[in-house]
């Protein structure tokens, strides 16, 4: 064999001997298809399995913030539920809203009559079912987005405050996912549903002051108090957890800021409901 060729027989050997020691495995671990640190035989077994899939009940109110579901809300959700793997169905009462807002105005629409399930059909893509079919025996986890439809259509807390009545679909979802044990996610103006319905729950709408109008509603904390709740102070971009009753709140749009800090906080109750 010619110099030349012994040469580029070597380069080749050579090359070949520094990628397999690159991928060659660490001392007591075993390599793994894709890379990564290795795992045990037990680990390796229990990563093999299908994980347990998260099944999610997403309650709407509504379609437009005045009148109903808060979208941004109620999309972000839905947003940080799928990176999560959960599987979602929404669901909302078959009912008359409480009136119908004209978003361009922030006025009411005289004469006009809109229903709750078909204005949240619009958020779910078509895909939604009546809140009355609604059971915690089928789902892991329910999340109630804002917007002012939980405080008109979800109850009468728009109108009544610490009086108000709930949807008894409403009432018997939070009781049912309460009673299993179940977490319950609450956002914006949501959380009094819980305070009203639960009572001694810990919630938070953020903060206890306006602060200057960054914090518009924060009047709701003392409602939410006055109903023997707790409220929890937090930033927009924090979740409270109320560990022994597995109930998870942040303000959102309690707080009047930039989206991707609402986001945040929304993930925040995501990770922890």
């Amino acid at each position: 064999m010619s110099s030349r060729r012994m040469a580029a027989l070597r380069a080749l050997v050579a090359s070949r001997l520094a990628v397999t020691a690159a991928f060659a495995p660490r001392p007591g671990l075993r390599a793994l298809p894709f890379g990564g640190p290795a795992q045990s035989p037990r680990a390796a077994l229990h990563a093999s399995a299908p994980r347990p899939v998260a099944r999610v009940a997403v309650v709407l109110s509504g379609c437009g913030v005045y009148d109903g579901t808060e979208l941004h809300e109620a999309s972000s959700i839905l947003v940080h539920l799928s990176r999560a793997g959960a599987e979602v169905q929404i669901f909302a009462p078959d009912i008359p809203q409480m009136h119908v807002i004209d978003h361009t105005k922030g006025q009411p629409s005289e004469g006009e009559t809109r229903n709750v399930l078909t204005e949240s059909a619009r958020i779910a893509r078509g895909k939604i079912t009546d809140l009355a079919k609604l059971s915690a025996a089928n789902h892991d986890a329910a999340v109630f987005p804002g917007g002012f439809g939980a405080a008109k259509n979800l109850s009468t807390f728009a109108v009544d405050g610490g009086d108000c009545k709930v949807n008894k679909d409403v009432e018997r979802v939070l009781k049912e996912f309460h009673q299993a044990g179940k977490p319950i996610g609450l956002c914006c103006i949501a959380p009094v549903l819980a305070a009203k319905v639960l009572r001694s729950v810990e919630v938070t709408v953020g903060r206890e002051q306006e602060e200057g109008g960054r914090w518009p509603h924060a009047g709701a904390a003392q409602v939410i108090k006055a109903l023997g709740a707790k409220h929890c102070v937090t930033g927009v971009t924090e979740a409270h957890v109320d560990q022994k009753n597995k109930v998870v709140t942040t303000p959102a749009f309690m707080c009047d800021t930039a989206f991707h800090h609402i986001h945040d906080g929304l993930g925040a109750m995501a990770a922890a409901t």
